[in-house]
């Protein structure tokens, strides 16, 4: 061994998937600090695993030169969260170029619309609620299975939204589970991927007319690199690439509702507060509130990296909530603190609640955007546009289920319109 190279920390043991599903958010955190190192070696799914923390370290992931997202995910995640043939999973010129799908439908005038829609649902939301309690979350999964239909173009009746929306609810919820609660997962996407299907057949037919700006007709007739239609499957989990993580932002709004009840001063501070003062306190809660644990890649070929040997097809993780909660990297990473962001320079390695990189070339969640704008609006919502009072109940939360979700999902009641 050279002078530069180094031993990787290695987690004895034959395998840890089941540590990983006891421990969620904490995993890859709880080895970091055990072997004081942000990169070490573990085994999980039966393999090799390197698992990685911090701001340098996810700038390595997504460097291309060095990890693949092609066959990266696991079968289980890939029949459940993420589908198959989909963009997460592709690399170079073929990624660009499908990336490229997306991210021409975030425009100005599309990231306004998501947010007009997001108002409008909540509208119809709260004037339609005729209980005395109204759970947040549950709530959140119909208005935005709703703004998501109407925004991808996708075709619907009022009396389907609550099936959408658990259908499209149990890949996110369910995709980490083991046994009924994971198939279950797997019958909902193949439903929902079977309904899509249906749906881009009809556009490609012309039996249905849908609007040229609308994500079903534009991913109903992209073409590949060779001027070929996407194969229907693949294009049925495009569009619900779309759909399932709009949905998915109910989680988000659940945290956006706790912070408004855990820290009322922060939230006392948006009373007609500014857009640069809603911003930053949405950042905050992508930050400070667990999302999405970790993402997946593999090494694409050997290569040495500050003395570690990093070997072609190891499976790697990088800890998105851990660096997200890094002490070098965020001042008192525990506090919620959202004036820290009136600072933060707007890295794509250290802020990465939906993964890290570039948009444009790199492998950074293209709804991030989306993701802000309904944030931002729902918060806004509850802080200037409705009074409301929070019952009693368990608003704790296991940092061990994923989604990390409080007990009793946020709660609220007597919701009122502001005069």
């Amino acid at each position: 061994m050279s002078e530069h190279e180094q031993n990787m920390p290695k987690e004895g043991g034959v395998d840890h998937t089941l540590d990983l599903l006891n421990e969620g958010y904490y995993f890859i955190l709880n080895r970091k600090n055990k072997f004081d190192s942000r990169v070490l070696e573990t085994r999980l799914l039966g393999e090799k695993a390197i698992c990685l923390v911090g701001k340098q370290e996810a700038e390595l992931f997504y460097n291309e030169d060095y990890f693949t997202r092609v066959e990266a995910a696991p079968n289980r995640v890939k029949k459940t969260l993420l589908g198959e043939g989909g963009v997460q999973g592709l690399d170079g010129e073929e990624h660009r170029h499908r990336k490229a799908m997306f991210m021409n439908l975030m425009t100005k005038d599309s990231l306004d619309e998501i947010s007009r829609l997001t108002r409008e649902e909540w509208d119809h939301a709260i004037e339609a609620n005729t209980q005395e309690e109204l759970n947040v979350y549950d709530e959140a999964k119909r208005v935005l299975t709703r703004v998501a239909l109407r925004w991808t173009g996708v075709p619907f009746k009022d009396e389907d939204v609550d099936q959408w929306a658990s259908e499209l609810g149990d890949m996110f919820e369910k995709a980490s589970k083991v046994g009924p609660k994971h198939w279950k997962s797997r019958r909902s996407r193949s439903k929902v991927e079977d309904w899509i299907e249906d749906l881009i057949k009809d556009v490609r037919d012309d039996a249905i007319q849908v609007e040229q700006s609308r994500a079903l007709y534009v991913f109903s007739n992209h073409r590949d690199l060779e001027g070929k239609f996407l194969d229907k499957h693949v294009a049925a989990v495009e569009i619900i690439n779309l759909l399932r993580p709009i949905v998915a932002i109910a989680v988000f709004i659940d945290f956006v509702a706790l912070s408004i009840q855990q820290f009322p001063e922060e939230a006392k501070k948006l009373k007609a507060g500014s857009a640069e003062d809603l911003q930053n306190y949405t950042q905050e809660v992508r930050r400070y509130f667990p999302f999405f644990p970790a993402a997946i890649a593999r090494v694409k070929k050997n290569f040495t990296w500050q003395g570690y040997d990093f070997k072609e097809n190891t499976l790697t993780l990088l800890d998105l909530y851990g660096t997200n909660q890094d002490p070098d990297l965020w001042h008192f990473p525990d506090n919620f603190t959202p004036k820290r962001f009136k600072e933060w320079q707007g890295s794509p390695f250290d802020f990465i609640p939906q993964g890290g990189g570039e948009f444009d070339i790199g492998h950074r969640c293209a709804g991030e955007w989306i993701t802000i704008e309904i944030m931002k609006e729902t918060l806004d919502y509850f802080i200037n546009q409705i009074s409301y009072k929070f019952p009693q109940q368990d608003l704790s939360y296991s940092m061990n289920d994923i989604p990390a979700l409080p007990k009793s999902r946020v709660k609220i009641k007597h919701v009122e319109k502001i005069k």
